[in-house]
Formats: C-alpha cells, sequence, structure tokens
C-alpha cells in the first residue's frame, strides 16, 4: 500500500487491526519511519512494503514491524534486548515505549549496518539519553552479560530457537523470534514455557560468527 505521511500508514495499520495498544500506536506516530530509511528510497517511506538499507539487508515492513511489536507487547520501564537491529527504526519504537526510566539494548553484527543504525537512532536522542545502548557484536545467542531482559526481540529468521535467549528472560518474560515461514512468541510463566506460532512471515537470516 502506498502512502504519503506518517499519520497515514498509522490508520491503514489501524484499520488492519494490526496496530492496536495505544503505547505501541504513539511510539509509531512519534517514531517516523522516513528518518529510518536510504535517502533514495525516502519517497516510499510510508509504503507498506521493506526496503533496502545496506549489506543486503532490509528496513522491515510497517505491519510486519507493528505486528512482532503487538505479540512482544514492550511496557514502560521495561528492560529489552533487540537483536539485529539494522536500520534503527524498531530500536527507536521500543526505546519509545520504554521510555526514560527502560532499556533497550540493540545488537547488530555488520559493521556498515550498524553505523547506519546508530545515526537513525541518534536523530531521536535515545543513545544520549542512555535509553538505548547499541554493541556490535554477534547476538545469535542473546546477551548474557545484560540478562535478564523482560522481553527479547530478534528481527531476522533463525534456524532454531536458541535455548539460551530463553534462559535469558525475566519470569513473565517474552521472546518474539521468528523462523524461515513465520514468527514465534515465546513466554515464560514460572519457569514453564508457553509457545503460539504465527506462519506467513518472511525475514534475511540471523547472521552468526
Amino acid at each position: 500500500m502506498v502512502f504519503k505521511s506518517n499519520q497515514e500508514l498509522v490508520n491503514y495499520l489501524k484499520e488492519r487491526t494490526v496496530l492496536k495498544t495505544k503505547e505501541i500506536i504513539n511510539a509509531f506516530l512519534k517514531i517516523d519511519r522516513k528518518d529510518f530509511v536510504k535517502e533514495e528510497y525516502k519517497d516510499q517511506a510510508y509504503f507498506d512494503t521493506p526496503l533496502p538499507t545496506l549489506m543486503g539487508q532490509t528496513i522491515s515492513q510497517p505491519y510486519v514491524v507493528a505486528f512482532m511489536l503487538e505479540l512482544l507487547q514492550p511496557q514502560k520501564g521495561q528492560k529489552i534486548l533487540d537483536i539485529g537491529f539494522g536500520s534503527g527504526w524498531t530500536t527507536s519504537l521500543l526505546a519509545e515505549i520504554v521510555g526514560k526510566n527502560g532499556k533497550v539494548y540493540g545488537i547488530e553484527i555488520v559493521p556498515e549496518v550498524f553505523e547506519f543504525g546508530k545515526k537513525n537512532i541518534e536523530k531521536y536522542n535515545f543513545l544520549q539519553k542512555e535509553i538505548v545502548e547499541i554493541f556490535l557484536m554477534d547476538g545469535s545467542r542473546g546477551f548474557p552479560e545484560k540478562a535478564p531482559f523482560d522481553r527479547i526481540l530478534v528481527s531476522a529468521a533463525a534456524k532454531k530457537i536458541p535455548e539460551e535467549m530463553i534462559l535469558q528472560l525475566k519470569d513473565n518474560g517474552i521472546l518474539v523470534i521468528p523462523d524461515f515461514e513465520g514468527i514465534w512468541k515465546i513466554k515464560k510463566i514460572n519457569g514453564k514455557i508457553e509457545k503460539e506460532y504465527h506462519y506467513g512471515f518472511v525475514f534475511v537470516p540471523l547472521v552468526e560468527k
């Protein structure tokens, strides 16, 4: 779908009932996707489609980002791990939601993509405010040094669900992670694991060393 403004895009996602939660809707309104796409794609920033960034990666389709955040259900004051932050758009959406008392740790493994995403996140002062910390490293097994997390979001397709990430969740924590056919939502409740699966999504592979 083709839209000319961020407001039009958000209205569309609400009409599709993929954007439902007030805090997530407000973040989408405030964190403008146009600030996270390459210059040559600015005129397509509000299209509901993925767009190329660097090194074969993309900024995800808005529908998919909205869907994943609704599964993740981030909340104010939470500590969140964002693996494969890419353009920085999702990281910034999460930072807007968790607010000044929350924390988002962003991991990116590709140096050129890391720098691109960093510049974009800086447009909203989240790094300066220390709401976001970003790391150039392999995030395929999470980030044990900063664990446990309320939420873990992975924005690339994993061959299998890393057990290490589940171990890094707090109780009542949620992991949202794609494979090559869809998206897993995994919730830890009183030490037990609940899983649900949503078919029909395609992601670039999760890069690991």
